[in-house]
């Protein structure tokens, strides 16, 4: 996408800002239709400016932008209301959600799904809903879209349904595979329970183990995507709880 466009009234996030030259930033917003694009908000450090208070995070906009080039031009942004800010807790998953996207995705490619996602996971953290399954829903959506995700109900090599009674490894890139005599649970593979995953891929996250195996699975995924490389929202949860 790199001839010189104009876009308007697209419905955007901002994922991340930083300062840009003496009075600007650079916004990483998440689009609808157009995915990931970074894009030069001129002047938007000045005290009068009308996008100062515009540009946030976790709130729904109508963005206008231009240019054909990596990094596009802000045109206007406006706030369309109705989402509660987040605090607390609710604050940083939102954070850890966003820095998901930056690190995951590539620029300009859509997925509308996604953001559809990526919206009701905000309203479900403005609602004070329970924290771990709607993080763990996103998670699988996102893991999904981008093309990432090995299947949770088949066997990975009969193609066979995975069967409740039993336990298996998650073969990264591969999928679950069952423990046998000659198949011992060891090495960086996440042992989960049949029941487990099934529950998972009908999104019900209801049962303790489930959530606490689901987290153990997809963080393993995402660690094996990142390349290693640590997420700083994690760090700060992690902190937070152990304080």
């Amino acid at each position: 996408m790199s001839q010189k466009q104009r876009i308007e009234q697209q419905p955007s996030f901002v994922l991340h800002t930083y300062p840009w030259r003496e009075t600007s930033l650079i916004a990483e917003i998440l689009s609808r239709d157009h995915g990931r694009v970074a894009l030069v908000a001129k002047g938007a450090r000045r005290p009068q400016s009308p996008l100062r208070g515009v540009l946030m995070a976790f709130q729904p906009l109508l963005v206008d932008w231009s240019g054909g080039g990596e990094v596009k031009t802000l045109v206007r942004a406006e706030w369309q209301g109705g989402q509660p800010l987040l605090t607390g807790r609710a604050l940083l998953c939102g954070y850890y959600l966003n820095e998901l996207l930056v690190r995951l995705t590539a620029r300009e490619d859509a997925h509308p799904a996604l953001f559809a996602a990526y919206a009701e996971a905000l309203r479900e953290l403005a609602r004070g809903d329970a924290f771990a399954p709607l993080l763990r829903r996103f998670e699988l959506a996102l893991l999904h879209e981008l093309g990432y995700g090995a299947g949770l109900d088949a066997e990975a090599d009969s193609g066979e349904p995975v069967r409740p009674a039993l336990d298996y490894l998650y073969i990264i890139e591969r999928g679950p595979v069952p423990v046998t005599g000659d198949l011992p649970p060891a090495g960086e593979a996440p042992l989960i329970s049949g029941r487990s995953l099934l529950a998972m891929a009908s999104g019900d996250f209801s049962a303790s183990e489930t959530l606490a195996q689901s987290k153990n699975l997809l963080r393993a995924v995402i660690n094996h995507y990142l390349g290693g490389q640590p997420l700083q929202s994690r760090r700060v949860l992690k902190e937070l709880q152990e304080l």
